[in-house]
């Protein structure tokens, strides 16, 4: 039955049980009497529940559905509503059901896309920093040694100095060309990877442990780049914000169905902040593999970054 049927059928039943009241035998004198007194509120209270009970059994799959609605996260993409109801809600939270499964397809596929772009431009860009900048810097490195060769002692001195100066620049385009664009992680593969990032991360006020299982299961090379990436947000937030000298970086299988990475730090932890675009973009590059991202105080304080990764999953680029 629809949902017009089922409200308008007792309604109807209601002023049709009051229609038989007024014209039976039953009349109201005046001043009302007690007896129908007690009649007429009878009859009113028993027209106010009936009403209250088939609109609060009609509307209940509604409600269910506006908080459903309420609740979906993008982030936390796969909750669905249980189609239940009559015809018209049914059909309505079906509907909605499958406005989610397509919004959550095309977020998934522009959130592919739109990281794809980015690992597209970081390679361009890594690309430009080696081959252009590099080798400018390299040029005028080596100029400057053979000018400095060349030159009187006070000058030559300016010289060695623009010269390390120089050298200290070509060093960090190097590094920032390296992070942009992990060749490791290509030629080596994700442990390797794992190995250089943390000694890059690492400083003489920072000490990284690195905890890698030596047998990991076989990954495809896009779930190797989001936990490398993941990894590398993690460990920067780590140097930049956390305050902490002590960092570790684990690697493992669980089970035999997935990949646990867990980077641990002793700093100050995030607390109550609100999460920013570093996190963010680990989250939607987890979602991209379909993996789990936790990130929250660690046991022994500072922040705990938890992913982990179906083994199974592939690239969806």
């Amino acid at each position: 039955m629809s949902l017009f049927w089922r409200i308008f059928l007792p309604n109807a039943a209601v002023l049709a049980l009051a229609a038989l009241l007024l014209l039976g035998p039953v009349t109201v004198s005046t001043p009302v009497n007690l007896g129908e007194a007690v009649v007429i509120g009878a009859g009113a209270a028993v027209m106010l529940g009936a009403n209250a009970v088939v609109l609060r059994m009609s509307l209940a799959p509604l409600e269910r559905l506006a908080a459903a609605m309420t609740g979906v996260d993008p982030m936390h993409p796969g909750a669905r509503m249980q189609v239940a109801g009559p015809g018209e809600v049914a059909h309505l939270i079906g509907t909605f059901n499958t406005m989610v499964d397509r919004l959550e397809t095309e977020r998934a596929a522009s959130r592919a896309n739109a990281l794809s772009a980015q690992e597209g431009e970081r390679r361009r860009v890594a690309q430009e920093l080696h081959d252009e900048v590099g080798q400018t810097l390299t040029a005028v490195l080596l100029q400057l040694k053979h000018t400095a060769d060349r030159a009187e002692p006070p000058l030559r001195d300016d010289l060695r100095l623009a010269q390390e100066t120089t050298r200290t620049g070509l060093d960090e385009i190097r590094r920032i060309a390296r992070r942009l664009r992990p060749g490791v992680l290509e030629e080596l593969g994700l442990a390797s990877a794992l190995r250089a990032l943390a000694t890059e991360i690492g400083t003489p006020g920072l000490t990284v442990r690195r905890e890698l299982a030596p047998h990991l299961p076989p990954l495809d090379p896009q779930t190797e780049l989001v936990v490398y990436r993941v990894a590398q947000e993690a460990l920067t937030n780590v140097a930049r914000h956390a305050d902490a000298d002590r960092a570790v970086i684990s690697l493992r299988p669980v089970g035999a169905g997935a990949v646990e990475l867990v980077v641990v730090d002793n700093g100050r932890g995030i607390g109550s902040a609100a999460a920013g675009t570093g996190i963010s973009g680990m989250r939607e590059r987890a979602l991209l593999i379909g993996a789990e991202l936790a990130v929250g105080p660690g046991a022994a304080g500072g922040t705990e970054v938890h992913l982990r990764v179906p083994v199974h999953t592939r690239s969806t680029t």
